[in-house]
């Protein structure tokens, strides 16, 4: 084994660990979330780091076949997105004041 490879199988385990521990964190952030929105974002970034995880599996592997499947997750992982953000974004629009002179 030259030293090229033990430095990228330490790099790929490096990777590897981040991810775990990012995911750690993440849930942390689901689990606490003091907002809807903050919960929002941790579960996009679920997808991202799903997508994270099986592209350190390929390149563990190295094998090409899991670059689909990534690609996929990460076209679903935005539309999730983006209907979540649509959805919060009605919820909380902000109502009209009432006129000044009304007082119900």
């Amino acid at each position: 084994m030259s030293a090229l490879d033990t430095l990228e199988r330490d790099l790929i385990l490096a990777a590897g660990a981040m991810v775990a521990l990012a995911g750690a964190l993440l849930l942390v952030r689901i689990w606490r979330g003091p907002s809807m929105l903050d919960r929002a974002v941790a579960l996009d970034v679920v997808a991202a780091l799903i997508t994270a995880g099986i592209g350190v599996k390929a390149a563990w592997d190295r094998d090409p076949f899991y670059i689909p499947v990534m690609l996929v997750l990460a076209f679903l992982g935005f539309t999730g997105s983006v209907g979540i953000a649509r959805f919060i974004a009605v919820r909380d629009r902000p109502r009209p004041a009432p006129p000044k002179g009304d007082r119900r």
